[in-house]
């Protein structure tokens, strides 16, 4: 059977648990017509390139399957219908990942990096990252540079 990563994006109004739901419908449809689902990433919310049906934002899910080609279309004819998707993607791989995603491992960094941006300190004592924050000293006198006319007058 032929194998496939399906990737759709879903409104960002509608909830993290209606997307489930709704996975769990184009699963259904998929074992209907005899094929099956070996993974489901969600991804979250993410910001969108440019805006799609009026949405600047929206809820990406990942899928894994294993399905004749009657099952897929089935699949997609009923997102196609679907008022909360907004778009989506079918590509055929030879072999399905078994391991999360390049978006999993991102998230999983983020989440470290977030964690430990928390704990950092700057010499201070206080949580540093502005530039304001610097005292930047006495730059002397600048009478050494050569004066210049911008406004066009000699």
């Amino acid at each position: 059977m032929p194998l496939y990563e399906h990737v759709f994006l879903a409104r960002q109004d509608v909830t993290s648990q209606q997307v489930e739901t709704m996975v769990e419908t184009y699963k259904g449809v998929i074992e209907q017509n005899g094929g099956k689902v070996d993974k489901i990433e969600m991804w979250g919310v993410k910001s969108l390139a440019y805006r799609i049906k009026k949405n600047r934002k929206a809820h990406f899910t990942l899928l894994n399957i294993e399905a004749p080609p009657a099952a897929l279309a089935e699949m997609e004819r009923q997102m196609q219908i679907s008022e909360d998707v907004l778009r989506f993607m079918t590509i055929r791989v030879e072999e399905l990942e078994t391991e999360p995603s390049a978006m999993m491992q991102k998230r999983d960094r983020d989440d470290r990096k977030d964690r430990d941006r928390g704990r950092r300190r700057d010499d201070d004592g206080g949580f540093g990252g502005g530039f304001g924050d610097r005292d930047r000293g006495d730059r002397g006198d600048r009478g050494d540079r050569p004066e210049r006319n911008f406004g066009g007058e000699n």
